[in-house]
C-alpha cells in the first residue's frame, strides 16, 4: 500500500507518528482476496436464480391451476405424459371445483378433478342440457376440456366429465381466484376444505401468498416510505431548533398511536369469532408481539428524549456544520437515491428469485393424465443460501454509500481554500471505490452479515422450541439476541470510520480499522456526547419513517384478513421503511462521523502554528 511517512509499526504512538494523515494520490487495492469471494458467492446466487427460473413457478400461488398442470390466465407449456396440458388459459381465470359440494382433502390435495374457467356460474345449473346452454351463452365450459360441447349431452361418459349435478351457483374469491359455491351448505363444505387446506400449509407457502396478495400495498408503503425519508433529509439540510422539537414531538406522537393501534387491533381480532384459519390466528400472535415490542420502545425512547433533553442546543449546533458541508457538496444529498434505486432493483430481483424458488417443483402425471407438483429436494438449502445474500449484498450496498460519502467528506475536509472545494469530490469519491476499495466494503459488510446470521438462526431455534423450552432457556435465548445486536451496533460504529480512514489513508480493512480506533480513543472524550446525541436525534428521525409507515400498512392490510398472512408483510414493509430511511438519513450520519474523524486527526497532527495551521472550520473548532 502506497503510504507517505513510511510503514507503521504496531504500537499506536508510532502510527501516530509515521503517518501523515492526507487522502493519498497513490493508492492499490486493498482486501482483493475478500472481492473475489465475494464474486465466488454471487456465481453461488446465479446458479440459484438459474433454477428457481426452471423449476419453480410463483403464479401458481395466486393464480391457480387446474388438474391437468394448466396455470389459469396464462400461456402454458405441455407436459409430458398429460395430453390435455399445455392449454392457452389466458382467458380462462378462474378455478372451478367439478364436485364442490362434497370436496374432500388427501395429503393436502383437494379430491375432486379442477378447471380453469373463463367465469363462474351465477345461477344453479340442474341438467346437461342447462351445462350446455351455459357453455355456449357463456363461453365458459365447466366439463373436462376434451369434452366437446356438442356432446355434453350424447356422451355416455359426461356424468364423469361434467360437474357433479346440481352445480350450485358460485363467485369467484378475488384472492385466489376459486369459484366459490354460494348454497349455504355446499358454501361450509367448501369453507372448511378450504380452511383446512390453509392451515396445513407451509407457512413459507402462506408468507409467499400473503406477499403476492399484497404486492401493490407493499409497494404503495414503500414509495410512502421514500417520500418520509427524502423530506427528513430537506428538513435536517436546514434544521433549527424549532425543527427538533417538530420531529421529537411527531415521534412521540407516532410511537404511542402506533402503539395503541396495535394493541386496539389486538384486542379487535381477540375477540373475533369468525377467526379460524390459521393466518388469522398468526396475524393475533404477531400483533401481540408487535404491540409489546411498540410498546416498550415507545417507552424507552420517551425516558432517553427526556434524559437528553439538555443536549438538544449542541446538537442543532452539530446539524448546523454538517448542513454547511452539504451545502459545499450538495450532490451528497442525492447519494441515496442511487443507493435506493440499487437497493431496490436487488430486492425486487431477491423476491422474485425467492417467490419462484418456493414454489420449485417437478410436475408428475398421476393416472388419468392429471398432473401433481411435488416439491424438490435441497429447496431449504438454497432458500438459506439465499437469505444470507440478501443481507450480505444489502449490507455490501450500504458500505459503498458510506465509502462514497467519507471520500467527498474527507476531500472537502482537508482543502486548506473552504470557499473553493475541489471539482466533484463525489465522483472522484466513488471512482476511487470502484478502482480500488470495493474489497474494504465487502469485508466490512461480511462482518456484520457474520453477527446477524447467528441471530437469525437463534430465532428459528427459538420459534420450533417455544413449545418445548423452559423459562430458563427462554431468557438464554433473549441473552443471545441482545448480545449479538450489541455486537452488531458496536462493529457498524467502527466500520464506517474504517470507511473513512480507508480514504484518508488509502489502507485496507483491518490496517484501517486498527488506525481508527486509536485516534477515537485519544478523542473520545472530547467527541462522544456530542456525536451520540447526534445519532439519537438521526434514530429518531428513522422512527418517524417507520412509525408512520407502519400506520399506513395497518390502515391498509386490516381491510384485507380473509387468507392472508398480512403481519408479515407489514414486517417487510417496516424492514424496508428502516432501511430506506437509514439509506438517506445516513448521509448526515456518515459525514457527522467522518467530519469528527478528520477533526480529530487534524487535533493530533497539527497544532495551529502557521507551519502546522488547522485544516478545521473556525466554527467547528469553537
Amino acid at each position: 500500500m502506497e503510504r507517505r511517512g513510511g510503514r507503521p509499526q504496531d504500537s499506536g504512538e508510532s502510527v501516530s507518528e509515521l503517518r501523515e494523515w492526507r487522502p493519498v494520490v497513490y493508492r492499490k487495492c486493498t482486501d482483493t482476496l475478500w472481492l473475489l469471494l465475494f464474486f465466488l458467492f454471487w456465481a453461488g446466487l446465479m446458479f440459484i436464480t438459474g433454477y428457481a427460473v426452471m423449476a419453480g413457478a410463483a403464479e401458481r400461488l395466486v393464480l391457480g391451476y387446474d388438474s391437468f398442470g394448466n396455470t389459469c390466465g396464462r400461456r402454458n407449456t405441455p407436459v409430458k405424459g398429460a395430453p390435455l396440458s399445455g392449454q392457452d388459459m389466458t382467458n380462462k381465470k378462474y378455478v372451478f371445483f367439478l364436485n364442490s359440494c362434497s370436496l374432500e382433502m388427501q395429503s393436502l390435495k383437494i379430491s375432486s378433478v379442477s378447471l380453469c374457467v373463463s367465469s363462474c356460474p351465477q345461477e344453479q345449473l340442474n341438467s346437461l342440457e342447462d351445462l350446455q346452454s351455459f357453455a355456449r351463452n357463456n363461453g365458459s365450459c365447466l366439463c373436462v376440456y376434451n369434452l366437446n360441447i356438442s356432446s355434453y349431452t350424447l356422451n355416455p361418459k359426461a356424468a364423469e366429465l361434467c360437474p357433479t349435478l346440481p352445480v350450485p351457483p358460485s363467485k369467484s374469491f378475488p384472492l385466489f381466484n376459486r369459484c366459490v359455491p354460494q348454497n349455504p351448505e355446499c358454501y361450509s363444505k367448501y369453507a372448511s376444505v378450504l380452511i383446512s387446506m390453509v392451515n396445513e400449509m407451509d407457512v413459507f407457502h402462506r408468507i409467499l401468498s400473503g406477499i403476492l396478495a399484497g404486492r401493490d400495498t407493499v409497494i404503495g408503503l414503500s414509495v410512502l416510505a421514500l417520500a418520509f425519508s427524502f423530506i427528513l433529509v430537506l428538513a435536517f439540510r436546514f434544521i433549527r431548533t424549532l425543527l427538533v422539537h417538530t420531529l421529537i414531538a411527531l415521534v412521540v406522537f407516532g410511537l404511542l398511536f402506533v402503539s395503541g393501534v396495535l394493541w386496539w387491533l389486538y384486542y379487535d381480532y381477540r375477540n373475533d369469532p369468525s377467526t379460524e384459519l390459521e393466518t388469522e390466528k398468526e396475524n393475533v400472535k404477531f400483533l401481540l408481539g408487535y404491540a409489546i415490542f411498540s410498546t416498550i420502545v415507545t417507552v424507552v425512547l420517551l425516558s432517553l428524549i427526556l434524559v437528553l433533553r439538555k443536549r438538544l442546543h449542541f446538537t442543532v449546533q452539530l446539524f448546523q456544520i454538517v448542513g454547511k458541508i452539504t451545502g459545499r457538496i450538495p450532490f451528497l444529498l442525492f447519494q441515496p437515491l442511487w443507493t435506493l434505486v440499487i437497493l431496490i432493483v436487488f430486492w425486487v430481483f431477491w423476491v422474485a428469485v425467492l417467490l419462484s424458488l418456493g414454489t420449485a417443483g417437478t410436475a408428475q402425471t398421476t393416472s388419468g393424465g392429471q398432473v401433481e407438483y411435488r416439491a424438490l429436494s435441497g429447496i431449504c438449502y438454497m432458500a438459506w443460501y439465499h437469505f444470507v445474500g440478501l443481507i450480505w449484498t444489502s449490507e455490501f450496498i450500504l458500505a459503498c454509500q458510506q465509502m462514497a460519502i467519507a471520500g467527498a467528506v474527507v476531500t472537502s475536509y482537508f482543502n486548506r481554500n473552504k470557499h473553493s472545494p475541489p471539482p466533484h469530490p463525489v465522483l472522484s469519491s466513488i471512482s476511487v471505490l470502484f478502482c480500488y476499495h470495493l474489497g474494504t466494503a465487502v469485508k466490512g459488510s461480511f462482518l456484520i452479515t457474520i453477527l446477524r446470521i447467528p441471530r437469525i438462526v437463534l430465532l428459528y431455534l427459538y420459534n420450533i422450541l417455544k413449545q418445548k423450552e423452559g423459562a430458563c432457556a427462554k431468557c438464554l435465548f433473549k441473552c443471545c439476541f441482545c448480545w449479538f445486536w450489541c455486537q452488531e451496533s458496536c462493529l457498524r460504529y467502527f466500520n464506517q470510520h474504517a470507511y473513512a480512514t480507508t480514504a484518508i489513508n488509502g489502507t485496507n480493512f483491518c490496517t484501517s480499522a486498527k488506525d481508527a480506533v486509536f485516534i477515537l480513543e485519544k478523542n473520545s472524550a472530547k467527541l462522544a456526547s456530542i456525536s451520540c446525541f447526534g445519532n439519537f436525534i438521526l434514530f429518531l428521525g428513522k422512527v418517524f419513517v417507520v412509525c408512520f409507515t407502519v400506520f399506513g400498512g395497518l390502515m391498509a392490510f386490516n381491510y384485507h384478513r380473509e387468507l392472508q398472512a398480512w403481519v408479515v408483510p407489514l414486517l417487510l414493509v417496516g424492514f424496508f421503511a428502516y432501511l430506506m430511511s437509514h439509506s438517506f438519513l445516513s448521509v448526515f450520519e456518515v459525514t457527522a462521523d467522518a467530519m469528527f474523524l478528520c477533526f480529530a486527526i487534524d487535533m493530533e497532527t497539527n497544532d495551529g502554528s502557521a507551519e502546522k495551521p488547522y485544516f478545521v472550520d473556525q466554527e467547528l473548532l469553537t
